[in-house]
């Protein structure tokens, strides 16, 4: 693994964003596949207010 001494913004960037990304993937594909529980109801409105907002 090279040094990471002269890593630059460009590359910190998109190593954190893909890392951030991979993790809203994880975290997704778990709410689709766990059993919807009633507090998990809410967790769903609220998810579709904000997919509205956003």
């Amino acid at each position: 693994m090279p040094q990471m001494a002269p890593l630059q913004w460009t590359s910190l960037y998109i190593m954190f964003s893909m890392i951030f990304f991979i993790i809203m993937l994880i975290n997704y594909f778990w709410f689709l596949t766990s059993p919807i529980n009633i507090s998990q109801k809410s967790k769903m409105k609220m998810l579709h207010q904000m997919n509205w907002l956003w």
